[in-house]
């Protein structure tokens, strides 16, 4: 009878995580969609207040209400950004109230990698943080590393000064 009762548990318990990812996986296509079709408020409504975006350049750290008020005019234009997802991995931990996901991305920009921290809140899972990065073959990092020397160099300095 313990057996029974221990595998029901493993097996209930297993379902829900299972539920919970399925949840997450659909909050983020509906946020990469909502920025396909330049929905401001279903995109910015899947996140959270307090949210965070991390674009591609270093200068880009946003907080949401930042990250609205850039975003803004591509999305009365019409056309913000259009991602679609090649490959995603979800991880809940026993506190099912918040999990993190990595993603690769088929974007304007090429393959990209998204991955941040989603929070479960009374009107489902949103994203609470997001990091997009654009992905770099290794054999390219020498190439690459040399295109953006004088901005990182000045950035650097910018950043050093600034903490002194």
């Amino acid at each position: 009878m313990q057996k029974l009762t221990l595998f029901l548990f493993l097996l209930a318990h297993s379902l829900c995580f299972a539920q919970q990812k399925t949840e997450i996986n659909s909050t983020l296509e509906q946020w990469h969609k909502a920025a396909a079709d330049a929905n401001f408020d279903t995109y910015f409504g899947l996140m959270t207040k307090d949210a965070i975006f991390i674009g591609t350049d270093p200068t880009e750290n946003w907080t949401n209400t930042d990250f609205k008020a850039f975003s803004k005019p591509y999305f009365d234009k019409g056309k913000a950004w259009s991602f679609s997802t090649l490959e995603r991995n979800i991880f809940v931990e026993n506190e099912v109230s918040v999990a993190w996901f990595d993603e690769l991305l088929d974007t304007q920009m090429g393959i990209c990698r998204g991955s941040g921290v989603v929070q479960k809140t009374t009107d489902g899972w949103k994203i609470k943080h997001y990091v997009l990065s654009i992905a770099i073959p290794n054999e390219s990092v020498k190439e690459i590393t040399e295109l953006k020397k004088t901005f990182d160099t000045d950035l650097m300095k910018k950043l050093r000064a600034k903490s002194n």
